[in-house]
């Protein structure tokens, strides 16, 4: 079994002070979880900040059994880090050389402030009275925690998925804080496409009879609702060859009946199961804030840019690399995204890398394959 780790809680804010958020919103004080490997060198340059996907966390190594106060939602299957494979001794993230820090989002559901968390003037659940996240808030609470643990600037940022925004963010907003970006299966600009994918997502959760507006915490929740919206999501993070295998491997005989209609073979039972798996590790309106930040999301606009190439001079002007992973069997972030996101980069004159992984397993390849991510990494983080 892996080596136990254990969460830890930076605050930040106050009553006095509160949090001041990019669409106006304001909280009294956030608390971030968050987790680290490794051993910070003398001068505090070997730190690497890793963002996680959507509906990931901060506890990326170890085994972790539980988080103060995150209860029931912290399942079994998330006692194991999620990027094991990628960070550790010797691997592709070192932590033989390198202290590694992953956070939970603000707005997350394992321990970081968010709407199932206490309202202090009600004494109820936020709710629905919890405010809009941006991706530029959320770098802006990381850089907080990374400046209570006197780390100025990072020998490398990185992120799968989501976490690539969020490590583009944070690399564009804070240049001189960075060194060496690393963005695996992401993108610069979220696509129409996925606008109307997220959106429909939004739909299952608003429309489910339980949903009460947010406001379900005293009772069952959005329960098929957010099912829903995890199905729609799910057939974009897995190759279809790769669910129709699993369905055939997992499912052997479905007997799921909704009110009138019974579920007719293993694949739409695989989904249904997909569905009702998650809602027992995730809050509905964690998962709606972060999508709503994801649909909206445009790099240049969160970094309070005029275009793409005024953003990414100042990657340029602090001399950041780059390393852009596209998967050539991705429906979630396709690769023309990356290949965006690499021509703004080269259009600026930044040092940029663009490897494009060969994979049948879509964009779950980084957390499945690490052999066809390491090499490269390691020669990057390593230079």
């Amino acid at each position: 079994m892996p080596a136990e780790t254990r969460t830890e809680f930076f605050q930040t804010g106050s009553a006095a002070e509160p949090v001041r958020l990019r669409d106006g919103g304001s909280l009294p004080g956030v608390t971030l979880a968050y987790e680290s490997w490794g051993e910070l060198n003398a001068d505090r340059s070997n730190a690497i900040l890793v963002f996680h996907a959507l509906s990931g966390s901060h506890h990326a190594v170890g085994h972790n059994p539980e988080i103060e106060g995150v209860g029931d939602l912290w399942q079994p299957e998330l006692h194991a880090g999620w990027w094991e494979s990628m960070i550790g001794p010797g691997k592709a993230i070192d932590t033989d050389k390198f202290f590694v820090i992953c956070a939970n989002y603000l707005g997350g559901c394992y321990g970081s402030t968010g709407p199932a968390s206490i309202h202090p003037e009600t004494g109820k659940p936020w709710g629905s009275a919890f405010p809009a996240v941006t991706a530029a808030d959320q770098v802006e609470m990381v850089k907080r925690l990374l400046d209570s643990l006197g780390i100025e600037v990072l020998a490398a940022v990185a992120g799968p998925s989501v976490g690539g925004l969020l490590s583009l963010t944070f690399a564009t907003r804070f240049p001189e804080r960075v060194k060496t970006v690393i963005s695996i299966a992401s993108g610069f600009k979220t696509t129409v496409l996925n606008r109307l994918i997220l959106f429909e997502q939004i739909l299952a959760i608003e429309n489910d009879p339980y949903f009460n507006g947010g406001d379900y915490y005293d009772g069952q929740g959005p329960l098929y609702g957010l099912a829903l919206a995890r199905m729609i999501s799910h057939k974009t993070f897995l190759h279809l060859d790769t669910i129709e295998k699993r369905a055939r491997q997992d499912v052997v005989q479905p007997d799921d009946v909704l009110s009138w209609y019974r579920v007719r073979d293993q694949f739409q039972s695989y989904m249904l199961h997909q569905g009702k798996k998650f809602v027992r590790r995730f809050d509905a309106n964690t998962y709606l804030r972060i999508i709503d930040l994801w649909s909206r999301y445009d790099a240049t606009h969160e970094g309070d840019a005029e275009t793409p190439e005024d953003l990414f001079e100042r990657s340029r002007a602090a001399g950041q690399r780059w390393l852009v992973f596209s998967i050539d069997s991705d429906f979630c972030f396709y690769p023309e995204e990356q290949s965006e996101l690499v021509r703004h980069l080269e259009q600026a004159k930044v040092e940029v890398m663009h490897i494009i992984v060969h994979s049948d397993k879509g964009h779950d390849s980084f957390l499945l394959e690490p052999d066809l991510y390491t090499p490269h990494i390691s020669w990057l983080l390593g230079r």
